[in-house]
């Protein structure tokens, strides 16, 4: 029963994933993008901070560990990624946005590679890796024949973001601490947000007098908050210590076609050929990079299976 259950777990996670960048689009007409996402976090820091006191002791940070792990979570989980993510989604379409996202298994790999000795590619890591980045260039599809255009800069922005992300988790694996990942997430969100109002304040057109709260915008927020941030939070760490990091990458890699099927259901969005055999090329890139995982996962559940039968 409780495979049933984490596979039900599962795709509710790449449900919320995937609907994440649809709702930000949804709701980036009627509050300026930084501030969008500071007041999405807001709400999340509450949230997150009476849920991490709920069900954890060690919650509140103590050390020197702790506050630079919470640091490197507000800047590089929320504050960066969020901040590039929100103003690339600008220009757009969300379903190109999570496609380019879910290279963030292969770029963690990358810095992995350069920052953890112990993690070293191989031939065939490399080789995915080179796919990922075919994958993404298919997905942008930049035209170099003139200025930028306003599409390419948004796909720079979301690839930025995502870098933002994958460098971190790889900071956040080297780093020290004993907070607890409720702690951590909580945290992380209040003062991720700090940063983004910070970051909001001293760009032109944030303010609140940008703001237009419509029905809409408010569920954006409460929606982007509550399930984005609070649930699929505590969905995704259940997930991480019952499947392991690998299976858990493999939601990237779903959340896409969720994000393709709302945006075309909500917002009439459409997906190009040329993106979608990008989102294949991401997606072998990432089997290659994560080979040697994906064989040994794919073992354990063949021998958990024999010893069902």
């Amino acid at each position: 029963m409780s495979s049933y259950r984490h596979f039900a777990l599962f795709v509710a996670l790449a449900f919320i994933w995937g609907s994440l960048f649809v709702f930000i689009k949804i709701g980036l007409p009627y509050v300026p993008p930084v501030l969008f996402a500071a007041l999405r976090h807001d709400l999340a820091a509450v949230l997150t901070l009476a849920y991490a006191a709920a069900v954890s002791e060690r919650w509140c940070p103590r050390s020197r560990a702790d506050w630079w792990l919470v640091a490197l979570g507000a800047t590089f989980f929320v504050g960066l990624y969020n901040a590039f993510l929100f103003v690339g989604q600008g220009d757009v379409t969300s379903s190109i946005a999570a496609i380019l996202t879910a290279t963030n298994p292969i770029l963690a790999a990358m810095f992995a590679w350069v920052l953890i000795p112990a993690e070293r590619l191989s031939k065939r890591g490399i080789t995915g890796l080179f796919l990922g980045f075919v994958g993404v260039g298919l997905v942008a599809n930049p035209d170099l024949s003139g200025p930028l255009g306003a599409e390419t800069v948004g796909a720079g922005l979301v690839i930025l973001s995502t870098t933002c992300l994958a460098f971190g988790s790889v900071l956040v694996q080297r780093a020290s601490g004993d907070l607890s990942t409720a702690g951590f997430v909580g945290w992380s969100n209040l003062l991720g947000a700090g940063l983004l109002h910070v970051v909001s304040l001293g760009l032109p057109g944030e303010s609140l007098s940008a703001v237009d709260l419509t029905g809409e915008a408010l569920f954006a927020i409460v929606y982007l908050a509550v399930v984005g941030s609070g649930l699929s939070a505590i969905i995704y760490f259940h997930l991480l210590h019952a499947l392991g990091a690998v299976e858990i990458n493999l939601v990237s890699y779903a959340a896409p076609i969720f994000t393709a099927v709302l945006g075309w259901l909500l917002l009439a969005e459409t997906l190009s050929p040329l993106s979608v055999l990008g989102f294949l090329t991401i997606s072998a890139g990432f089997v290659l990079v994560k080979h040697d995982e994906l064989r040994a996962e794919a073992r354990k559940l063949s021998w958990q299976s024999l010893g069902r039968s």
